[in-house]
C-alpha cells in the first residue's frame, strides 16, 4: 500500500494530498547496514525517497525565484507610471498586466501549494518516520551486549534524536539553502541587469555573508553535536532512575538519584550554554550585515535615480530586494545555525546508532527449519570481560533429542552462559555450538532461535495485554490455544481476575512496565505460558519456576512432564528437587563438565552434586516421587 497509509485514512482528502503523501513508503526496509559517514548515513536513510527530494529542491528553487520576478513585476509598474502617467497607464498594457495577474494569482500561489504539500505531506512527516523505521529496524539486531552497555532510555532517544534531527537537515538545506541560494543568483542577475554596480554590491554582500557563515557554522555543529551527548545522557539517567524505582524505594535512595540527575543536568547546561554563546555572536554577525544590505543598495540606487542613469522602478526593485534579503539573511542564517546544529546532532547519534552488530548472520546462513532438538557444545570457550572471568573453558556436552537434562552448579560455574551461547545471544570464542549437527553460525539467527523457548528467572513482561503477552510465543496463535497454554502453566485462575487501571479485564488486561502488576510468581506462570505456546523443539529453562509456591510448582511440573514428551528439555535449577527427575544432571564447575548422571548416581559418588544436595532441605513436594 502506498506510503503506508490505510486506504480508508485517505476518505474525504484531495488527489492532490493523496499525490503528495504517496510520494515515497516510509516503512521500506533499508538496504545493509547504515555507514559511519554522515553523507553516505544520509544516504542509507532516505534511499528510496530520491523523487520527492528532487521534486523539492526544484519547488524550493521555483518559489526563491518567484520572489525575485514579483519584484521584477513591481518595478515594471513602478516604470510604468514614471513613463506614462496615470492618464496613460493602460494603453497598450494590457497584456503585461494580464501576465503579471496569472503570475500573481495562479502561478505564485501553485508553487506555493506545491511547496506546503511536500513540506507538510510528503518531507515533513515522512522523512522522520522513515529514519525512526530503519534505525530502530538496525538497532534491533544488535547484540545482546550492545543493549547490556548502554542505558536502554539513551538509545530510545537517540533514536528519536537521530531520525528528528537528520529530517531536519533535508528539509533545511532543500527550503533553506536551495530557496536562498537560487533568490540571491536572481536578485544578482535582476539588479545586474539593471546596472552592474547594484549587482556588483549585491555579490560583495553576499560574499560578506559567506564568510560569517564559514566562521560561525563549522562552530556551531560541534557545539551541537556535544549539546546532544549531554541531552541523551539526561534522558538515560531519568529513564535509568525511573525504570528500577523499586529499587530506589526500597533504599530510600531518592537523594542519590536526584544528585545523579542534578550531575546529567548540569553537563547538559555546560554543552548548551556554550551552544548558545556561540549561536549569540553568530547571529549579533548577521545581525549587523542585515542592516548593511538595505543601505548600500537603496542609497546605490537613489544616486543612480539622481544622476539619471536609473528610473524609479530600479529603486523599488533594489528596495524590495534589500528588505526581502535582509530579512530573509536573519531567517536563512538561523536556518542553517539550525542545520548545522542539526548535523551535529545526527553525527553524534552516528557514532552510537551506526555500529555493525558484533554478532551477524554469516553471507551463507541457512534456514534450519524445525529442528529434531540434538544439541552439542564441543570444546567451548567463553569469558566475560578483559580480565577473562567466568564463562565456559572446554566445555563438552552432548544432548539427545527429547532428552530431559539438567545443569547444575554452583554461582558463576557457567550454567546460564551455556543457555546464552547456545541460542546465539553470544558467540563462542573457541569451538563450536550444534543443533541437529549444524554449526549454529552457519544457521540464520532468527531460524535457530525458533527452535527454542525460554523461560528464565527474570521472566520479562511488555506493557501489553496478558494475551499479546502469550501470543509472543506464537502470534498466529488462536484463543483457545493461548487459554490452553495458560490453565498448562496454571495461569489462568488469576488471568481471569487480573483488572488494569483502565478497567480492562483478564486476557485484555495490560501488565504494566516490565510486569509490574503481577507477583512474580505469576510473571513466571504467564512465561510459561508463553513458551508453552511456542511449540518449540528445545525447552530452555533457567530457574522457571524459582518464584512458584511448591505445590504450583509440583503441578506445574507434572503438566510439563507431558507437554514436553518428545520435546530436548535442558533446565537450570538451584532448587535441586526440581530437577531431580531429568534423565540426566549434569553439574559445571569452573566452566567445564565436572560430574554427568541421574540424580541417585550422583549422590552415591558424593562429589560436588552430593555436597549441593547436602546443603538442601529434603522433604520438598514430589521429592519422594522422583527417588
Amino acid at each position: 500500500m502506498a506510503g503506508g497509509l490505510d486506504p480508508s485514512a485517505t476518505k474525504g482528502q484531495s488527489a492532490a494530498m493523496r499525490f503528495f503523501e504517496n510520494l515515497f513508503d516510509p516503512f521500506t526496509p533499508a538496504r545493509g547496514r547504515p555507514p559511519s559517514g554522515f553523507w553516505a548515513f544520509m544516504r542509507w536513510a532516505y534511499s528510496g525517497t530520491g523523487r520527492a527530494i528532487k521534486l523539492q529542491a526544484v519547488v524550493s528553487v521555483a518559489f526563491g525565484l518567484s520572489d525575485i520576478v514579483a519584484a521584477w513585476c513591481v518595478g515594471l509598474i513602478v516604470d510604468r507610471v514614471e513613463m506614462v502617467g496615470a492618464a496613460g497607464f493602460f494603453s497598450g498594457y494590457g497584456l503585461t498586466l494580464a501576465l503579471i495577474i496569472v503570475f500573481m494569482l495562479v502561478i505564485r500561489p501553485l508553487i506555493m501549494m506545491a511547496q506546503a504539500g511536500m513540506n507538510t505531506l510528503a518531507l515533513g512527516p515522512g522523512l522522520t518516520h522513515i529514519g525512526i523505521w530503519r534505525l530502530h529496524n538496525h538497532t534491533l539486531g544488535q547484540d545482546m551486549a550492545y543493549f547490556e552497555n548502554d542505558f536502554t532510555g539513551r538509545l530510545a532517544q537517540k533514536q528519536m534524536q537521530t531520525a528528528t534531527a537528520l529530517g531536519d537537515v533535508v528539509m533545511e538545506s532543500l527550503n533553506a539553502l536551495t530557496f536562498g541560494v537560487a533568490m540571491a543568483l536572481g536578485a544578482i542577475a535582476l539588479l545586474g541587469v539593471a546596472d552592474w554596480r547594484l549587482g556588483a554590491v549585491l555579490g560583495l554582500w553576499l560574499g560578506l555573508y559567506v564568510l560569517v557563515l564559514r566562521w560561525g557554522l563549522p562552530r556551531i555543529r560541534a557545539r551541537g553535536r556535544a549539546r546532544a551527548e549531554a541531552r541523551a545522557g539526561i534522558s538515560g539517567q531519568l529513564v535509568d532512575s525511573l525504570s528500577n524505582m523499586a529499587t530506589v524505594k526500597l533504599f530510600a535512595h531518592e537523594g542519590g538519584e536526584l544528585a545523579a540527575a542534578h550531575g546529567a543536568l548540569a553537563r547538559f547546561r555546560h554543552a548548551a550554554l556554550a551552544f548558545g554563546r556561540m549561536t549569540f555572536a553568530f547571529r549579533v554577525a548577521i545581525a549587523v550585515l542585515s542592516g548593511l544590505l538595505p543601505i548600500f543598495l537603496i542609497g546605490l540606487s537613489v544616486w543612480l535615480w539622481q544622476v539619471g542613469q536609473a528610473g524609479a522602478g530600479v529603486i523599488a526593485v533594489a528596495a524590495l530586494i534589500a528588505a526581502r534579503l535582509g530579512a530573509m539573511s536573519g531567517w536563512f542564517s538561523f536556518m542553517l545555525m539550525g542545520l548545522f546544529s542539526n548535523i551535529g546532532t545526527v553525527e553524534d547519534g552516528i557514532a552510537t546508532l551506526a555500529r555493525p552488530p558484533a554478532l551477524d548472520d554469516a553471507p551463507d546462513a541457512v534456514d534450519i527449519g524445525r529442528a529434531k532438538g540434538a544439541v552439542a557444545f564441543e570444546g567451548v570457550h567463553y569469558h566475560y570481560g578483559a580480565n577473562g572471568g567466568g564463562g565456559l573453558a572446554g566445555f563438552d556436552l552432548a544432548v539427545a533429542p527429547g532428552e530431559k537434562l539438567a545443569l547444575v552448579g554452583r554461582t558463576g560455574a557457567g550454567k546460564s552462559t551455556a543457555l546464552s551461547l547456545l541460542m546465539r545471544l553470544r558467540d563462542v570464542e573457541a569451538g563450536r555450538i550444534t543443533l541437529d549437527g549444524q554449526d549454529i553460525r552457519r544457521l540464520s539467527q532468527a531460524s535457530l532461535r525458533r527452535n527454542f523457548a525460554m523461560v528464565t528467572q527474570d521472566a520479562q513482561m511488555f506493557n501489553r495485554s496478558v494475551r499479546d503477552n502469550i501470543r509472543y510465543g506464537r502470534p498466529e496463535a488462536d484463543e483457545a490455544a493461548v487459554r490452553a497454554a495458560c490453565e498448562a502453566a496454571e495461569a489462568l485462575e488469576f488471568i481471569d481476575g487480573l483488572v488494569d487501571h483502565k478497567g480492562r479485564r483478564g486476557m485484555d488486561a495490560h501488565l504494566g512496565e516490565r510486569g509490574v502488576r503481577l507477583s512474580g510468581g505469576q510473571r513466571q506462570r504467564v512465561a510459561l505460558a508463553r513458551a508453552i505456546l511456542r511449540d518449540a523443539p528445545v525447552l530452555l529453562l533457567d530457574e522457571a519456576t524459582s518464584a512458584l509456591d511448591s505445590e504450583v510448582e509440583a503441578a506445574i511440573q507434572d503438566m510439563l512432564d507431558v507437554l514436553t514428551s518428545g520435546k530436548t528439555v535442558i533446565a537450570i535449577a538451584h532448587r535441586l528437587s526440581t530437577i531431580a527427575r531429568m534423565d540426566r544432571i549434569v553439574v559445571i564447575d569452573a566452566g567445564r563438565v565436572a560430574e554427568a548422571g541421574s540424580h541417585a548416581e550422583l549422590l552415591a559418588t558424593g562429589g560436588i552434586y552430593a555436597g549441593l544436595w547436602a546443603r538442601q532441605s529434603g522433604g520438598f513436594l514430589g521429592l519422594e516421587a522422583a527417588e
